[in-house]
């Protein structure tokens, strides 16, 4: 994400001094509300959506997301590295390629 984008999330909730109510927890709990409000979107049709209120509904888990790093101080670059590393690791290419089975499955 751009920094002028992060910039501006920053700014949103210092303006409005809503870090105060930005625990871990309640990140977290925004996190998933807002990711439920996104499979809302595909509810009834996997071919039928509104493509503006699924970027609406990814939007709001993308800043909530970007709330929760600030707060426990997190790198995005970092952690999602250390992450791919892992997945890698537990998804070698000749083994995974073209599966969807979970790495103890393969």
């Amino acid at each position: 994400m751009k920094s002028e984008t992060i910039d501006r999330i920053r700014k949103f909730t210092e303006e409005r001094d809503w870090d105060k109510f930005h625990s871990p927890s309640n990140l977290a709990k925004s996190i998933v509300i807002e990711a439920a409000e996104l499979l809302e979107c595909f509810q009834w049709s996997d071919e039928e959506y509104d493509l503006q209120h699924i970027r609406e509904e990814l939007a709001d888990v993308i800043v909530y997301s970007q709330n929760f790093l600030d707060k426990l101080e997190l790198d995005v670059d970092e952690i999602v590295n250390m992450k791919m590393t892992q997945n890698e690791a537990k998804y070698p290419v000749d083994k995974a390629k073209g599966r969807s089975d979970k790495y103890d499955k393969l």
